[in-house]
């Protein structure tokens, strides 16, 4: 069985203010969406605040949304990789009804997460078979 996983992206960058960490933001947006095997890419409105996160103009600052299959979650996460270089990137996936969160702030610790992220993925699809 092929589960869709929803990931949560956040930027994380103390040097940027508040307009230019959401411009960051919506041009990470856009490559996302480029991604094969990416289905839906949205920066998180308003009315999805997590708590203690900071709004303007209607979405999350420097957080945004991905929808992909299960099986391109290693492409997906390959593309961010590459491009968190000198950058903090937060990551929340869920899938099969549980969640997990990653952190990288190099390539390198950003690849060891993913791929933890990824094992344990597998561990909640084979549970629920």
């Amino acid at each position: 069985m092929t589960s869709n996983v929803f990931v949560n992206l956040q930027l994380v960058d103390s040097s940027l203010d508040a307009e230019d960490l959401q411009a960051a933001a919506r041009n990470l947006l856009k490559l996302v969406r480029a991604v094969d095997g990416v289905e839906e890419a949205d920066l998180v409105a308003v009315t999805d605040v997590p708590e203690g996160a900071m709004a303007l103009g209607g979405f999350v600052v420097g957080l945004l949304t991905a929808e992909v299959s299960a099986a391109n979650l290693q492409k997906l996460g390959g593309f961010l990789k590459d491009r968190i270089v000198g950058k903090n990137l937060k990551m929340s996936v869920e899938a099969y009804g549980k969640k997990i969160a990653i952190e990288g702030s190099s390539q390198v610790e950003f690849e060891y997460a993913l791929q933890k992220a990824n094992e344990q993925i597998a561990q909640w699809a084979n549970q629920g078979q």
